[in-house]
């Protein structure tokens, strides 16, 4: 396994910056002596393993924390961006040096804050702990890219944050599955990124074992090789199957995809039944439950490792919000609810961070759009492909999240569809807290005190999200009586 240091502390640090301290008195305080203060901490970063800069962006203010409230080509099968390298400067001596991409973008110190910037954005004032663009700064969010400073056991002052988890995508060489290992080869946590496909997947893992960030890449073609690649992996991402064109339905793909789906998560079960899977494959509504059967068959399914990556709806939410209503981007995070197709995705616009209002022509609207987005890349590329940029970013985000939880990180959040008991269906999508074990929470606050219009919508979507379901276990059911009577 690649282990490579990241940072170096030489400091004991809080996890937060402690405001200033204000004197009241009349006289002046004495000035500060000429050495550097004990408690001055840098991190640097090591020039020779550059990191994407937008692992380095910051988080709220302290006191704004939320509540807890082989068969077809595996190619992308569903319908961001780094920043440059940010050098961070603080008055209160506390210097954070990156290196990642070319170009150098500067934050630079503003009443005792930073300025942090995520797209073309930047959000000032804010605290010291460090986030990811991926999620922006929000506190229900934190799950940032960036790994934790944990000093060491002995000396308890200074820190190697290594890569340490092996990540596997199984349909790398499709439109999803390209960009998605690109943004994953730049996470400073991953040792090994294994790339499956069943053709033309070399290619990709050369090009991608060129960037010099820590990961190696292995490639991995077809099903004779399928177990090698899944072999002591810790998280799964199966973006595998058919991409969507003009005028297929979600319920177009199942087929295709739901055959594709079954074959992969036998292997895993076979090969890793202990990591995180990640089903990206749509139908998500179905392809998510089938998964769960082949998992039950095999004996080894654990409700709390199985994701459908709904991250993208959130992602539009959070977007579409903070268009409509001119809000920093950075600072927005809409939870979406149900499903992950047509009426089945439901933003509670109601719960949207920060607390804005919406008319009901404006919630309709919002609704329905962030419903029908991924039908409008699919319109746009004219039969060219789907949604397949945009998903990979969401899918690193969720990638992320679920490193920073092996890692340790005692505050991840995030939207997925998952078993559940907050309605009467089996599955549905909510926001979760993620910890070492995958799901250790499920948050029902966000479906308490909704509008008139979402408690209509979470009701409508119920009977569709059902059959859908319920279509993919039937699916398994078959296809294992079939097999039987052989």
């Amino acid at each position: 396994m690649v282990r490579q240091s990241i940072h170096r502390i030489h400091a004991v640090h809080g996890r937060r910056r402690q405001k200033p301290v204000v004197s009241e008195a009349l006289t002046p305080p004495p000035p500060p002596p000429p050495s550097p203060s004990p408690a001055t901490t840098t991190i640097k970063s090591e020039p020779r393993t550059p990191l994407p800069a937008a692992l380095f962006t910051t988080q709220k203010k302290r006191g704004q924390r939320q509540p807890t409230h082989p068969l077809p080509s595996p190619s992308s099968a569903h319908e961001s961006t780094t920043n440059p390298a940010i050098e961070l400067k603080m008055a209160s001596a506390v210097t954070i040096s990156s290196v990642g991409a070319q170009a150098g973008l500067i934050s630079k110190p503003r009443n005792h804050g930073f300025t942090s910037y995520s797209g073309l954005k930047a959000a000032s004032s804010v605290s010291f702990e460090s986030g990811s663009s991926f999620l922006g700064r929000n506190a229900s969010l934190r799950a940032s890219v960036a790994p934790r400073i944990v000093p060491k056991a002995k000396s308890g002052s200074q820190i190697s944050p290594e890569a340490l988890y092996k990540v596997a995508v199984l349909g790398a060489a499709g439109g999803i599955g390209q960009p998605l290992g690109l943004l994953i080869k730049m996470s400073p946590l991953v040792s090994e990124l294994h790339l499956y496909d069943i053709a033309n997947v070399k290619g990709v893992a050369a090009d991608l074992s060129h960037c010099n960030t820590p990961s190696q890449v292995l490639d991995f073609t077809g099903p004779s090789e399928l177990a090698n690649c899944l072999k002591g992996v810790d998280v799964v991402v199966i973006p595998a199957g058919v991409p969507r064109k003009p005028g297929m339905t979600r319920d177009d793909l199942f087929n295709i995809n739901a055959s594709i789906v079954k074959s992969l998560v036998e292997a895993v079960a076979d090969n890793c039944p202990e990591a995180f899977i990640h089903i990206i494959s749509n139908p998500v509504n179905s392809t998510v439950p089938i998964a769960a059967e082949v998992l039950k068959q095999k004996g080894v399914y654990n409700p709390k490792k199985l994701f459908g990556v709904t991250t993208l709806d959130v992602v539009r939410a959070n977007t579409f919000v903070a268009q409509k209503k001119n809000l920093k981007l950075i600072d927005v995070d809409v939870p979406v609810v149900g499903g992950h197709a047509g009426i089945t995705i439901l933003p509670l616009l109601s719960k949207t961070r920060p607390s804005v209002t919406f008319t009901d022509e404006e919630t309709e609207q919002l609704t329905k759009r962030i419903q029908n987005a991924g039908t409008e890349v699919v319109e746009a590329k004219a039969g060219a492909g789907s949604a397949t940029l945009s998903m990979a970013y969401a899918a690193a985000r969720f990638v992320e999240s679920s490193l920073r939880a092996l890692a340790g990180d005692p505050d991840v959040y995030e939207c997925t569809f998952v078993q559940s008991e907050l309605t009467e269906l089996p599955f549905f999508a909510s926001r979760v807290k993620l910890g070492k074990n995958g799901v250790e929470s499920i948050i029902s606050a966000d479906l308490e005190g909704v509008t008139e219009y979402e408690a209509k919508a979470l009701e409508a979507l119920k009977s569709e999200l059902k059959a859908s379901i319920e279509k993919g276990i039937e699916f398994v059911h078959k296809q294992q009586t079939a097999a039987a009577s052989v």
